[in-house]
């Protein structure tokens, strides 16, 4: 952001995002700290909506929930890894469960850093940044 303004620079070359989450609230608090911060951002409520929309654009990151209807986290990971288009994208995965399990499972289907909900902003942001290769300000 601009020192003077509240207006987003934007990161160029463009940083394309994906959140797929089921919780509207979710997605809106990580879209608004993305945006903000410049990069570009789509949204998707479950792993299958996600997987499509991964198909058909391209993104430098994935950031997903585990606990979604018709698709969770997991498998939406472990599909990712196994097209040879998404295999590359990093992924963060972000929830409330808070066990090892969980967390080693996250990463057995794929994610490279996994976030426990609620998180911080400027922890989220600095996650993105450093997953994306987005210099902090």
């Amino acid at each position: 952001m601009n020192q003077h303004t509240s207006i987003p620079v934007p990161i160029d070359p463009p940083v394309r995002v994906l959140i797929v989450d089921d919780t509207l609230t979710v997605r809106l608090y990580c879209s608004q700290i993305l945006k903000r911060a410049g990069f570009l951002v789509s949204e998707a409520i479950n792993g299958l909506e996600g997987l499509e929309a991964a198909l058909k654009e391209s993104f430098d990151l994935f950031v997903v929930d585990i606990n979604m209807q018709k698709m969770d986290g997991y498998a939406f990971l472990a599909e990712a890894r196994r097209h040879p288009d998404l295999r590359h994208v990093p992924a963060v995965m972000m929830s409330t469960e808070q066990g090892q399990e969980d967390i080693q499972r996250a990463y057995l289907a794929g994610a490279n850093f996994y976030l426990t909900k609620p998180v911080d902003p400027s922890r989220f942001l600095s996650t993105v940044q450093l997953m994306t290769g987005v210099p902090c300000p």
